[in-house]
């Protein structure tokens, strides 16, 4: 205080000097709003236990594409075999357009539909870019927002957390 008064010897409000502890709750908001999805993540989790509700976004949807049904079969497989999964569905040839160095190209592919925790999408989309044939495969996910509860908690029982 003895430093401030030095600098500012007229009262803080008279001056506009920056007060004592202005700094401090600047940075604990700063440090609130950049740690909020984690808290925010950390408090649902906490009441789905205590309540026994679901959590929004526990759980995703992977969608992966593959050129052929023996690939989609190799590839469903090799997750179901790593646990990174509870449910793959294989679904059959649909036809797709899209660009790939800069030329409109038009294919047929098989999709799988991957059902899984979402803290396994990275390890999950690691794996499938490691094993996949194509230079850059499609693998996308979207978060369960709500579902059957029994389905949800069997997803869960399913696939070993991290």
């Amino acid at each position: 205080m003895e430093g401030l008064s030095q600098r500012c010897p007229l009262p803080p409000a008279a001056q506009g000097c920056p007060r004592p502890g202005r700094g401090t709750a600047l940075l604990v908001l700063t440090l609130l709003v950049l740690l909020y999805p984690l808290l925010r993540g950390l408090a649902l989790q906490l009441h789905g236990a205590l309540s026994g509700s679901y959590v929004p976004g526990t759980h995703s949807m992977a969608f992966i594409s593959c050129p052929n049904e023996h690939v989609a079969r190799d590839i469903a497989r090799a997750i179901m075999d790593k646990r990174l999964a509870a449910y793959v569905n294989i679904l059959p040839k649909s036809s797709a357009l899209y660009f790939w160095k800069g030329e409109l190209e038009e294919s047929t592919e098989i999709l799988l539909l991957v059902k899984t925790r979402t803290s396994k999408i990275g390890e999950l989309s690691n794996y499938v870019r490691s094993i996949h044939p194509f230079e850059i495969p499609e693998v996308i996910s979207l978060p369960i927002e709500r579902g059957n509860p029994a389905y949800l908690r069997w997803i869960e029982e399913s696939v070993p957390r991290d």
